[in-house]
């Protein structure tokens, strides 16, 4: 399948930049590194990923199935007190010992989270703002910082065309630091003319997935969702089932609207053609194809009561993940009611 990376890092580098990226060299919309992955830390203090969820976030149960929170451990049992619920008698010790008992329950200490990050070639693009690989990893950071921040653990898988680099959840900034450095490294090795390989498919990254996240765990999928395998949706329901799962579908622009004068150069790294979206038989084409993989992720929306978080590369992410988590301050909900 070809690749497509036209004039987007040309354009990006010449607009006017940040001082902290023209110091590094780097355009942080095109690239990120471990210091500035870093760096999110304190605004991932605008964030929280508990499970009760305000109202306007689509992890409320008025847009979907609400997420489980913490499990709770059995302690012991005991005599009733007068204070104690009713709802926690337990009505066969009851009846065996002829006074009322109740079970005791306490909250587990967390619950562990596990971030899935793609940085395929296929996130390697972008139109307006920001490559998607590098949307993706913010959005990692961000959500791994507030998870940590609230007591959780967390650890998370990178995806790569060549293998899945995970870290098991824990609650350590050693561990986090390592899911970042990896994450880092990942964004970092991908170019326009790297080799060409095989992408790794979705049944790869969830049975992945299964492995570590057996039962209770938070699990955010960010990704373009390319490659659906034969396995992907077994997969998908057989985690949902034990977990919650947050789909972060990571777009483009140009994947809402394809545009309509485009002719830019796409290689698979070894043969090279000309796209010319002037053509209405590769417009027609290209809208099928975003149409097919918006809905495969809508079905599964419906069919498995998964949230889904859409996120664009044509804004930054902290404002976009605010808001789908209701926590956007009035005013600037305001104001971007007025853009919109």
């Amino acid at each position: 399948m070809f690749r497509l990376y036209d004039r987007f890092r040309n354009r990006a580098r010449a607009d006017v930049l940040p001082k902290q990226t023209q110091d590094t060299g780097q355009d942080r919309r095109i690239y990120v590194d471990l210091a500035y992955l870093q760096s999110l830390e304190a605004r991932a203090r605008q964030l929280q990923l508990l499970p009760r969820q305000k109202a306007r976030s689509v992890l409320s149960g008025r847009h979907a199935s609400s997420l489980r929170g913490r499990g709770l451990n059995f302690e012991e049992l005991r005599e009733y007190w007068p204070s104690d619920d009713v709802r926690t008698i337990d009505w066969k010790v009851t009846a065996r010992t002829g006074e009322p008992h109740v079970r005791v329950y306490s909250e587990e200490r967390d619950r562990p989270a596990l971030i899935v990050v793609d940085q395929r070639m296929s996130m390697f693009f972008g139109t307006r703002h920001a490559m998607k690989s590098v949307t993706a990893a913010e959005a990692a950071a961000l959500a791994a910082f507030a998870i940590l921040e609230q007591d959780d653990r967390v650890g998370g898988i990178v995806v790569t065309d060549t293998q899945l680099l995970r870290q098991r959840p824990q609650r350590n900034r050693r561990a986090l630091t390592r899911f970042l450095t990896e994450l880092a490294r990942a964004n970092q090795a991908l170019h326009a003319d790297a080799p060409v390989a095989e992408p790794t498919s979705l049944d790869q990254v969830l049975q992945a997935v299964a492995n570590i996240a057996r039962r209770d765990h938070l699990v955010l999928l960010i990704s373009d969702f390319d490659v659906v395998g034969p396995g992907t949706e077994r997969l998908l329901s057989g985690i949902a089932r034990h977990n919650d799962v947050i789909l972060v579908p990571v777009v483009d622009p140009s994947g809402e609207s394809v545009p309509r004068s485009l002719v830019s150069a796409i290689s698979d790294g070894d043969q090279q053609a000309t796209l010319d979206t002037r053509s209405t038989d590769t417009q027609n084409a290209m809208d099928q194809f975003n149409r097919q993989r918006r809905q495969i992720i809508h079905d599964w929306h419906l069919r498995y009561g998964l949230p889904v978080a859409q996120l664009s590369t044509g804004e930054d992410t902290l404002p976009q993940l605010q808001r789908l988590l209701g926590l956007m301050p009035r005013s600037a909900r305001t104001a971007q009611a007025g853009k919109d």
